[in-house]
């Protein structure tokens, strides 16, 4: 008996994640970790990164260990990455920091 492993379900996160997008982005990521085992979040396109986007993140990642679900973060613009540096949160995602 062969098992089906799942693909990886990926949501692209665009534009500026900050305190007026922070709902909207919230419900979005754990709306998806919700319908996939397995999620990568792609940041390549953000363009603004504040402390309440940074919750959001945070909250996902933390819901999704919650859930005993993957959720990785990919494709990090250099905000992400500016941002990230900045707070030593590399750690606490478990993702390598790559630009894409």
């Amino acid at each position: 008996m062969t098992t089906a492993t799942e693909v990886p379900s990926v949501l692209f996160i665009e534009g500026e994640l900050n305190i007026y997008r922070a709902a909207e982005v919230k419900d979005s990521l754990l709306g998806a970790l919700v319908l996939s085992q397995s999620l990568e979040v792609d940041l390549a396109g953000v363009t603004e990164l504040d402390s309440a986007g940074v919750q959001v993140l945070m909250l996902a990642k933390n819901t999704a260990r919650a859930m005993q679900r993957e959720l990785h973060l990919c494709a990090h613009s250099p905000v992400v990455v500016e941002v990230f540096e900045l707070l030593n949160l590399a750690s606490f995602f478990g993702d390598p920091l790559v630009i894409s």
